[in-house]
């Protein structure tokens, strides 16, 4: 598990693009049959990636949590962005098909992923946060998760929000996730931009086309920076900074937060005109 450090607004404002690469980006979170875990110290979270091929991939506990078992002291949320798949946790197996989330509550000893067909693997996309009680594992599909339609094709924003793991939605102690998909001729997400001190978040961006990229940008309002991403890439959004991005194409991106508050709408909102 690869551990990152928080950085500030002063310092991330001299980073090289190298530097807010390495600081921010997540890359190579989908290799077969390997879990991969970066722990970030904005509000502990751990991001996760695994694509199950030819075998079960168990969640395995790491030292750098100095717990008995992963999810001692921690909560989970899972979305499948691939083919169908199977989360088995303490026994139970969920089959999870594209769009759907799993919630793994506090306590829960054993989770494994597996793929129900090779030619067509599950991609689990998963984020984790310290948790101080227990709630039940529940799968939520995309038609549960209250789906609202947004924006306008003017705009290049027309887009399909998810909410699964929230206060009106699947219950956590922390935890918040959801995701959007923007329609075909629509690139723009999360505008107006805005922050939210209160809460961290990290957006994982998917169905970006072969040779397509996604502009990701970050940074204080009045500092803005960039990072372009690929397929299956994510990014570290720190409290102070603004998180939005524009596409090559349509694509989708999984929005999880962690922090003070689990309210959807608690956010400080930075006008497009105001930002430099």
């Amino acid at each position: 598990m690869e551990i990152r450090f928080a950085n500030s607004p002063a310092e991330t404002r001299q980073m090289t693009t190298a530097e807010l690469r390495k600081n921010f980006l997540v890359q190579d979170l989908m290799k077969a049959d390997k879990l991969t875990l970066v722990y970030t110290h904005y509000d502990r979270v751990i991001i996760g990636g695994v694509k199950p091929v030819s075998k079960t991939v168990p969640l395995k506990n790491e030292e750098e949590l100095k717990a008995d078992f992963f999810l001692q002291r921690r909560e989970l949320g899972i979305i499948n962005v691939g083919g169908k798949g199977i989360v088995t946790v303490d026994g139970v197996k969920y089959e999870l098909d594209k769009l759907e989330c799993l919630y793994v509550g506090r306590g829960s000893k054993k989770v494994s992923f597996a793929s129900s067909g090779k030619k067509n693997p599950a991609l689990f996309y998963m984020l984790s946060t310290p948790a101080h009680k227990e709630y039940p594992t529940i799968k939520y599909t995309k038609e549960q998760a209250a789906p609202v339609s947004l924006g306008d094709i003017s705009t290049s924003n027309k887009r399909t929000i998810y909410k699964y793991i929230h206060e009106d939605g699947i219950q956590s102690c922390q935890l918040v996730m959801g995701l959007t998909v923007l329609e075909a001729g629509s690139v723009w997400n999360s505008v107006p931009p805005h922050t939210h001190t209160r809460r961290m978040e990290v957006y994982f961006y998917f169905d970006i086309p072969d040779g397509q990229r996604l502009f990701h940008m970050m940074g204080e309002p009045q500092e803005t920076r960039h990072l372009i991403m690929a397929n299956n890439e994510a990014v570290i959004s720190p409290p102070w900074s603004v998180h939005f991005g524009c596409g090559t194409s349509n694509y989708g991106f999984i929005w999880g937060m962690a922090g003070e508050n689990k309210q959807f709408t608690d956010m400080d909102g930075t006008p497009v005109d105001t930002l430099l």
